[in-house]
């Protein structure tokens, strides 16, 4: 067992206020209220957070995270690419200016190392308490699972957060280092302010992180499946793969709209003036229908299942 499941046992331990084998949770109550329960959760959620970012995997995903901005602003730095190039035009136009690094790089992430990310925490959530037998420890005192699987969704999104900051805060300190910034030309090729289209990098920032924490809810979801952390994140990080596959074939246009990563590259939408909002919309639609969907499967699956060992 390794380091970090050690941990974990000792910090569940700790939490459910025993060493003893507790009482399994098929013949214990759903959980109670009251200021008792409050605390757990208190205390559950501070103790999932530091479990989230204080395992090495997770802290080196960010680390990647962080870096891809400095590689990619530094290649387009040594390289500096024409506009026939042939690459994405988003790309060409970060040599212009600085603060296009942040777009280029969450272009770059989006598609494979970002949703990896977000697997490997959400994937683990549940399915990695199971596999290394704490879950029961969790479920030893009268919080509830509904409780604990709320925990656990909203420490998944923090990470989410935290890793698309991440990017984003180094792209754009990246992109004010190696090239010129100032007035940003939007894709509608109307300029504006570079506060106005900071704010706007920052709203795509925003966007993304509501897409990835869809995955999330989906990873959450498959967590409460299986009582294996390795096939709970591969199955995660497997899906969108697997979406933005048939997202790329013609024959099932029919099904586009309703793929969630589908609408993940919506965001330059956000830099046209006027913003366009119809796409935005209704990503933002189908994120809110996919996380309700894949997290009432989850709170369903969860609460029903018989967990004593």
């Amino acid at each position: 067992m390794s380091t970090a499941d050690l941990s974990r046992q000792a910090d569940r331990r700790a939490i459910a206020g025993t060493t003893d084998p507790p009482t399994p949770a098929s013949a214990r109550p759903e959980a109670g209220t009251g200021s008792a329960g409050s605390t757990f959760g208190l205390r559950l959620f501070g103790s999932e957070l530091g479990l989230v970012f204080r395992r090495r995997r997770n802290q080196a995903l960010l680390v990647l995270l962080g870096a891809i901005p400095v590689l990619v602003g530094t290649a387009l730095r040594l390289s500096t690419p024409r506009p026939d190039d042939g690459g994405p035009r988003l790309v060409a136009q970060v040599t212009g200016n600085g603060v296009f690094l942040t777009v280029g790089s969450l272009f770059f992430v989006l598609p494979l190392i970002l949703p990896l990310a977000v697997s490997v925490v959400s994937g683990d959530a549940i399915a990695g308490e199971a596999g290394t037998g704490t879950l029961r420890y969790l479920l030893a005192v009268p919080a509830g699972r509904t409780r604990l699987l709320l925990v656990k969704y909203v420490s998944s999104v923090v990470f989410c957060v935290a890793a698309v900051a991440t990017l984003t805060a180094t792209a754009l300190v990246t992109g004010l280092l190696l090239f010129p910034v100032g007035p940003v030309t939007l894709l509608s090729g109307s300029t504006v302010s570079l506060g106005a289209g900071t704010l706007r990098l920052l709203l795509i920032a925003l966007y993304i992180t509501a897409g990835v924490a869809t995955l999330a809810a989906i990873g959450l979801a498959v967590s409460t499946v299986t009582d294996s952390p390795i096939a709970a994140i591969t199955t995660t990080a497997v899906l969108p793969v697997f979406s933005q596959v048939i997202d790329a074939v013609p024959q099932l246009g029919w099904a586009h709209p309703y793929l969630f990563s589908h609408w993940w590259y919506s965001y330059d939408d956000l830099l046209r003036a006027p913003i366009v909002t119809d796409h935005i919309t209704r990503g933002l639609l189908t994120f809110a229908a996919y996380t309700l969907v894949f997290g009432s499967l989850a709170w369903a699956r969860f609460t029903s299942k018989d967990i004593t060992c």
